[in-house]
């Protein structure tokens, strides 16, 4: 059983920065790919980032030059600095672990307001 825990979210004005983090507990491996994904109300999961156990980083479109994901894997946790925020960045972000299955956290909420 893996368990995935966010904290960080919040409310933050367009233009500034919000970190979220997310730790990873039970059966996992230190190969295991993890990353974000969001949700804005009323639309659809989207993919954000994700992190290889290798360390290998890729970015959405919309993310990208503005948010950096980074991992420990001594603590099994994973972060995500979001600078430049804006309106459209506000959502539901959930962790996401690949292992033998897909987990995922519970989300946490990001709002920028205009």
């Amino acid at each position: 059983q893996v368990r995935l825990v966010e904290s960080g979210g919040g409310l933050v004005q367009a233009g500034g920065t919000l970190n979220l983090s997310c730790t990873a507990s039970g059966s996992i491996s230190g190969h295991s790919a993890m990353g974000w994904y969001r949700q804005p109300q009323g639309e659809q999961r989207e993919w954000v980032t994700t992190i290889t156990g290798d360390g290998e980083r890729n970015y959405a479109d919309s993310v990208k030059g503005r948010f950096t994901i980074s991992r420990n894997n001594a603590q099994n946790t994973i972060y995500l600095q979001m600078n430049s925020l804006k309106s459209e960045d506000t959502a539901v972000y959930y962790c996401f672990l690949t292992g033998d299955l897909n987990y995922w956290g519970q989300g946490t909420q990001v709002s920028v307001s205009s």
